[in-house]
């Protein structure tokens, strides 16, 4: 016969085989944790995702501007069949103007002078399909230019002057063979492949 005495020491019994259940789980948890904490600190154990690096991904190749080649077999345009508008991209005075009247002085024809937005290295020569062989020739008579090719109709050609410019190639010192034709740089995309045309380039605000 159960007595309210013999239902108390049930239920202490109970209970400490309940908190010695729970104690048991943890002091196995921590054993665990334990081991594995030592394992990875002796290198016996390495997590895989430690090891990558934390960094910024990279862009993919299709993320950067495609530079692209003259036509096959286009040959330099004679300098007086390239019309260039001469744009200054820093904040040296009057480098526009100057270096348009060096280019014209060589034969090329200058259309306009201005300002446009800051351009990091030399030069950048924006130009549309129809000017690409103008580009090119425009091109040798520089040194660290970008090529950009954007979606004008007609064939002139601008050349915005960057931070890094310093003056025009001597003329000494460039081959154009009129008879070979234009070469592009390593890795540059044929023209053909520019089957949709890139979104126009800003136009520059002219200098008063």
């Amino acid at each position: 016969m159960s007595t309210p005495e013999r239902a108390r020491q049930l239920r202490r019994r109970h209970m400490h085989e309940r908190q010695a259940a729970i104690f048991g789980v943890l002091v196995a948890a921590l054993a665990v944790a334990g081991l594995g904490s030592a394992a990875v600190y002796t290198g016996t154990v390495t997590l895989g995702w430690l090891d990558r690096p934390f960094s910024t991904p990279t862009p993919s190749a299709s993320a950067v501007a495609a530079v692209y080649c003259p036509p096959a077999g286009a040959l330099p345009v004679p300098y007086g069949q390239v019309t260039v508008n001469v744009y200054n991209g820093t904040g040296r005075t009057g480098l526009a103007a100057t270096t348009a009247q060096e280019l014209t002085a060589r034969g090329f024809v200058v259309a306009t002078t201005g300002n446009s937005d800051t351009v990091t290295n030399a030069a950048r020569i924006t130009y549309g399909a129809a000017g690409s062989a103008a580009a090119y020739t425009l091109a040798a008579q520089l040194d660290g230019e970008s090529m950009v090719l954007d979606a004008r109709a007609d064939g002139t050609v601008d050349l915005a002057l960057g931070r890094e410019f310093e003056a025009l190639a001597d003329p000494a010192t460039i081959v154009l063979d009129p008879a070979v034709p234009l070469v592009g740089p390593e890795g540059c995309v044929p023209l053909e492949q520019a089957l949709v045309g890139p979104t126009p380039a800003p136009t520059p605000a002219p200098t008063a």
